[in-house]
């Protein structure tokens, strides 16, 4: 590491390669104008209104990765498929581990996973508050038909969370075809992958599902995880309407690798593949059911409702934290989505929406063995109970879409959302930041932890939107929107508080965010270019007293490119770019010695992130080679240390042995690249430690696929 802002030596630069694909791409699609493309399905998007659209007709950002990029990719952790994303970074940690940037730097600490928005099926995968930035290992994306992405807020169909971005997975429709397929793969670092899926019906019933056993050995030592996934969708078609039904599941047992230390460690062979915490763990598990019920149509309003059921729980080992308290953590929850849809004028659609939701969460932390570390440390970090709460938490939302032809060729798009949430908090100790006895204090005035009286919190709040857009012709639409996100504070973030702060009076967070864009589609170029502008207030973070304050405010701006373009039968190429700036917009002192300054880069927030796909796909097979590239990124607030950045090379090759077998080989990391998958400075220390998650090495894997 060191200050200078570097790139890997055999990258132009990127920006002006930017500039100049753009370009290309707009010569391309004057040549390719006159082969507009109908909306297949496979093209179609739902999440954007809770409903199938062209993309052509929207007025936001949206991306889609279809099946056939999901099941070439055969990802073993979602980072590898971010890549296909503009401005989204899913960095890998340990194992199944992750943090989410989308439109903003890599975002840490109890309640940051509350900006991202994780849907399976349209419906949320946990209920607002209770949040875990580790979410999307709950989600069974190995058998997505697609994901779909927003970046920036999503618009007023989903509320709180909804904030930098949106990421749905679609899971296979029951369409009542009988099918049976199975998979099975092998590759380094001992690891093994077995899948199985099935459809058809059973009586008046269709029905798709899918189960998913693996394993991985870990390439740090004392690393790798077990992990089991499946989901079970039906499908009723009824005289008055259709029944659909899903449940989906997973359960994952991890021996955690935490972070390596010291000055470029992640390129020390003697270091590079260690773990210092070869006790940490963490193993979870989570329940979801839903319903869908889609009455017939009848009159002028179209109905939806959907009711759903949630379970999940957590144990894991904080090994990051003195003294390596254990936490467990759960929610059970439910709620009933209502939407009804009429069409009005020509072509144009009002929706009104209900959404409810009831969550009962809990959380304990338990410490074993003494603190080790200075007296400080082993003074205010005790053995025993820190905290032990229950949380119960109620939403209601009401929200109205509008979307309306002005002319033949403009369209507008605007709504807005209404949102109540209550949070019930009963704590099961004694109060204030005692040891667990309520009576013996701690030195240095008081423990660590602090457990606030029982209390109720409410927070509203209306998230507005309006959007355009213009019909250029039948390939090309400008797009301009402007619309709000917002996040209540997390439970974590109200209640699991620090030294001496005994209420979190904190704020929801707001970001109001402005993007133009134009999208072009036609049968052998797609392409999306967008700009943005986006100011968030209320930004939640720990200050230097460890309290949690929300008096932050950041700024985030930027491009982002998606091209997939098909010049003949067989060859496609794939560009996927952004180029962002994220600053701070407030000078403060932070906790674990951060000094945030007004105009300074956020800390892990990389200017530039690209990925290039070069591929030929005739009818025995396919065959890609990938580039992806993570530009450099100041790795603490005051902006003193940078990361180097890297670059990646991966192939990956499907080739049918016969109609009914697939022999599949990729290659992660061809060069044997080494790099960080995240690097971190540690301002607290003295002098200030660098510390990282070592990249991945090369890696290969072979499957055999079957189907019927």
């Amino acid at each position: 590491m060191n200050s200078a802002r570097t790139s890997p030596a055999t990258l132009p630069n990127v920006a002006a390669g930017m500039i100049v694909a753009v370009a290309v791409v707009s010569v391309l699609t004057t040549i390719f104008s006159a082969t507009a493309a109908a909306a297949a399905p496979d093209n179609l998007v739902v999440t954007a209104n809770r409903a199938d659209d062209d993309p052509l007709s929207l007025s936001g950002n949206v991306t889609k990765l279809t099946n056939a990029a999901l099941q070439l990719t055969a990802a073993t952790h979602p980072y590898e498929i971010s890549v296909r994303v503009p401005g989204t970074w899913l960095s890998r940690n340990s194992g199944q581990e992750q943090l989410t940037a989308i439109r903003s730097p890599m975002l840490t600490g109890p309640g940051s996973c509350g900006a991202f928005l994780v849907l399976e099926d349209g419906i949320a995968t946990r209920p607002t508050g209770f949040c875990n930035v580790n979410q999307l290992f709950e989600v069974p994306t190995e058998f997505a038909d697609s994901v779909e992405v927003i970046r920036g807020p999503a618009n007023t169909w989903y509320g709180s969370n909804g904030l930098h971005g949106t990421i749905n997975t679609r899971l296979p429709q029951p369409d009542g075809v009988a099918t049976r397929a199975a998979t099975l793969e092998t590759g380094s670092h001992n690891f093994w992958r077995g899948r199985y899926q099935q459809g058809g019906t059973f009586g008046t019933t269709a029905y798709t599902s899918g189960v998913l056993l693996d394993n991985d050995g870990g390439y740090r030592d004392d690393s790798g995880y077990e992990q089991f996934k499946g989901y079970f969708k039906g499908r009723q078609r009824r005289s008055g309407g259709t029944l659909d039904f899903s449940v989906s599941l997973s359960e994952i047992d991890q021996e955690t690798a935490g972070f390596i230390t010291g000055p470029l460690a992640y390129k020390d062979l003697a270091t590079r593949f260690s773990n210092p915490n070869p006790e940490a763990f963490r193993k979870a598990g989570s329940r979801r059911a839903s319903l869908r019920w889609s009455p017939a149509e009848t009159g002028a309003w179209r109905h939806e409702w959907r009711a759903y059921a949630r379970n999940s729980d957590m144990d894991f080992l904080q090994h990051f934290l003195p003294g390596q308290p254990l936490e467990e953590n759960g929610q059970t929850s439910g709620g009933l989505l209502y939407t009804a849809r009429t069409a009005i004028a020509e072509d144009g659609e009002l929706a009104l929406g209900i959404d409810t939701e009831l969550a009962r969460g809990y959380l304990k932390e338990t410490q074993e063995n003494p603190a080790t570390g200075s007296p400080f440390i082993v003074a205010t970090r005790p053995v025993g109970k820190h905290y032990d709460y229950r949380v119960n938490s109620g939403l209601l939302a009401a929200y109205s879409n509008l979307r309306l032809p002005l002319t033949q060729r403009l369209e507008m798009q605007a709504g807005v959302r209404a949102e109540y949430l209550r949070y019930d908090y009963d704590n099961k100790m004694v109060s204030g930041n005692t040891q667990d006895d309520g009576v013996t204090p701690c030195g240095f005035g008081g423990c660590q932890y602090a457990r606030p009286e029982d209390r109720q919190d409410n927070f509203r709040n209306i998230a507005p939107n309006l959007g355009l857009s213009f019909r250029l012709d039948e390939a090309n639409t400008l797009f301009a929107s402007a619309r709000r996100g917002f996040r209540a504070p997390q439970s974590t973030e109200l209640y699991r508080l620090q030294r001496g702060q005994m209420i979190a009076d904190i704020r929801t967070e707001k970001l109001n965010a402005l993007e133009v864009g134009w999208r072009h589609r036609t049968d052998t170029l797609a392409v999306e270019l967008t700009a943005y502008l986006m100011r968030k207030k209320n930004f939640i973070f720990r200050d230097a007293t460890d309290a949690n304050v929300s008096d932050g405010r950041t700024r985030h701006a930027g491009v982002e490119l998606s091209a997939d373009w098909q010049p003949g039968e067989n060859w496609y190429l794939g560009i996927t770019g952004s180029h962002a700036k994220q600053e701070y917009r407030f000078t403060r002192s932070a906790d674990l010695g951060e000094e945030i300054a007004r105009g300074n880069d956020i800390d892990t927030a990389p200017r530039t992130l690209a990925s290039a796909r070069l591929g030929y796909a005739y009818s025995r097979g396919r065959a890609e080679i990938e580039w992806a590239y993570t530009d450099s990124y100041f790795t603490d607030a005051a902006n003193t240390t940078r990361y180097e950045g890297h670059q990646l090379l991966n192939l990956r090759v499907l080739f049918d042995i016969s109609r009914t077998l697939t022999a599949g080989l990729r290659l992660n990391n061809l060069t044997d690249e080494v790099y960080a998958d995240r690097a971190d400075l540690l301002a607290v220390t003295s002098p200030p430690t660098e510390r990282y998650f070592p990249g991945h090495p090369r890696e290969i894997y072979v499957s055999i696929a079957w189907r019927q």
